[in-house]
């Protein structure tokens, strides 16, 4: 008795290794093609995850190749449903497609290659991809090489699939295109909504070198991905309330007019956005009409919707703070309103202390975002009780609020971070330096003309990452750019590492620009 010593059947050492090609009909990089149909023999099981995601053929086809089966096999079967062009080297790049059955290890970047011609294009190029704007560049991003040819115009990135593909997957913002021949091309990168390999302005990011490339190349390209602007385009409007419409819109409403009429006469309108959406609120006083003319004027454009008008009942005014609790050094107290405001009657608010003394204060209307802001100079660690008395608001259709009152306070300056940042490598001036939090809010902006330090006091703790923007066109905003108008976007820079702020510290950082 106890000499057997009790034991767990294991099964085995864990499988690590993916599977093995045992060999390939027709040979892999075979030359002079004809074949429709290819077979790949395994040493073991293997099944296809995400083949329609990481399964990259370029050329590109016009009809995707059947691959067979779907479930678990040693032979993996492709079958060509498209007329190959001739002398023309193909490559079916699987990703991370082709696994093992029984642990899921992955056969990594597995390519079949052949041509239809004598030999087999061999030249690469390769580079990196990056967010214009964003810090961090969408996976899944399609790499896309066009020939240049007599024939050759801008149009043929919406009309026709590229030359050679390829594609980043989820893994790497670096891309290599292989099996190239010389040539002069144009290379462009995407972010494909569709996955078409069609450039749609409406879903997709673009990117794209300035100059053409030629091949071979030593160079490693930088693309840069953005979404364009698109063209103003007005949306049938709809009727929200008895006292407002919502226009949906494509592209940027800034500088558009809108006008709403009925059969007799033009009606006074309101306009202001819908909060995160590409809408725009079109208010006016309730009116009795079974119609409405709304047009909508920007620049050449010009559109005309009659909508049906029915009785409903108006918005109501109603206020609400846009801070509750805590009221932060660096902030405004605000009172968003539902309705557009008309008037503020300043001697009906009142802004007292906890030991009920009067706060000087001045206040301020924000059409945009429908806010009344109230500016006062804050007291460390004090208690603050905002009065808004009876018709000390009235909106445009001069309904007045209920008593309101509001309570806030401070906190200790200890409580707080300051952050001291010097900027060397400066390339050009206006930019702008944006301060964002670990969620990516803007926290704080500065605009220089000619400054390159800057001071951000009062945070609250976190990390902090800084962006700079290079406004070359002066308008004191980041612009996207245009393809066919060969305008890059305007430049943009992050500081790699972030920088951690934390209450009762004072951090001096000094950031070098890059020259490019």
């Amino acid at each position: 008795m106890g000499c057997a010593k009790r034991g767990y059947i294991t099964g085995g050492v864990k499988d690590t290794i993916p599977p093995v090609i045992k060999l390939s009909d027709p040979k892999n990089f075979s030359t002079s093609f004809t074949k429709k149909e290819i077979k790949i023999y395994f040493d073991e099981y293997i099944k296809l995850k995400d083949l329609n995601k990481q399964l990259i053929v370029s050329p590109p086809l016009k009809n995707a190749p059947e691959i067979i089966p779907t479930s678990a096999t040693k032979i993996l079967t492709i079958k060509i449903k498209d007329t190959l062009s001739p002398n023309t080297t193909y490559s079916f790049n699987f990703g991370q497609s082709i696994q093992d059955n029984n642990e899921g290890n992955p056969l990594s970047q597995f390519k079949y290659v052949f041509s239809t011609g004598t030999y087999i294009d061999s030249l690469q190029l390769s580079g990196t991809i990056s967010d214009a704007f964003e810090k961090k560049p969408d996976n899944f991003v399609t790499v896309m090489l066009y020939e240049y040819s007599p024939t050759f115009t801008d149009s043929i990135i919406y009309k026709q699939v590229p030359r050679y593909v390829t594609n980043t997957l989820d893994s790497s913002a670096q891309f290599n295109l292989t099996n190239l021949k010389a040539g002069k091309y144009l290379l462009l990168a995407l972010k494909d909504a569709n996955s078409n390999n069609l450039f749609n302005p409406k879903t997709d990011k673009i990117a794209f070198v300035q100059d053409t490339v030629t091949i071979p190349s030593e160079n490693q390209y930088k693309l840069s991905l953005f979404k364009e602007k698109n063209n103003f385009k007005a949306l049938k409007p709809s009727q929200a309330s008895g006292n407002r419409l919502l226009l949906g819109y494509e592209g940027l409403a800034d500088g558009s007019k809108v006008s709403i009429s009925n059969e007799i006469e033009e009606i006074p309108v309101i306009t202001t956005p819908y909060p995160k959406k590409d809408s725009l609120q079109l208010w006016f006083k309730p009116l009795k009409s079974d119609s409405l003319q709304v047009k909508i004027e920007k620049e050449a454009y010009a559109k005309t919707y009659w909508i049906k008008y029915k009785s409903q009942k108006p918005d109501t005014l109603q206020l609400s703070a846009q801070q509750s609790g805590t009221l932060h050094f660096r902030e405004t107290f605000s009172l968003n309103s539902t309705t557009p405001v008309k008037k503020i009657n300043k001697d009906l608010l009142r802004l007292i202390r906890k030991d009920s003394t009067a706060v000087p204060f001045t206040t301020k209307y924000l059409e945009e975002p429908q806010q009344i802001q109230i500016e006062f100079n804050k007291d460390p660690l004090e208690k603050y009780t905002l009065f808004v008395d009876k018709e000390a608001i009235t909106d445009y259709l001069d309904r007045s609020n209920d008593s309101l009152l509001y309570r806030f306070s401070t906190k200790e300056h200890s409580e707080y971070g300051n952050l001291k940042l010097r900027l060397e490598g400066v390339k050009s001036f206006p930019f702008l330096v944006e301060l964002l939090n670990n969620k990516g809010d803007v926290i704080a902006t500065e605009y220089s003309q000619n400054k390159t330090e800057f001071d951000f006091n009062l945070l609250q703790p976190n990390m902090f990452t800084i962006r700079i923007i290079y406004d070359e066109n002066k308008n004191g905003k980041w612009d996207t750019g245009s393809f066919l108008q060969r305008k890059q976007p305007e430049k943009v820079y992050y500081f790699p590492t972030e920088i951690d702020v934390r209450a009762n510290w004072d951090v001096d950082q000094t950031l070098l620009l890059p020259e490019n």
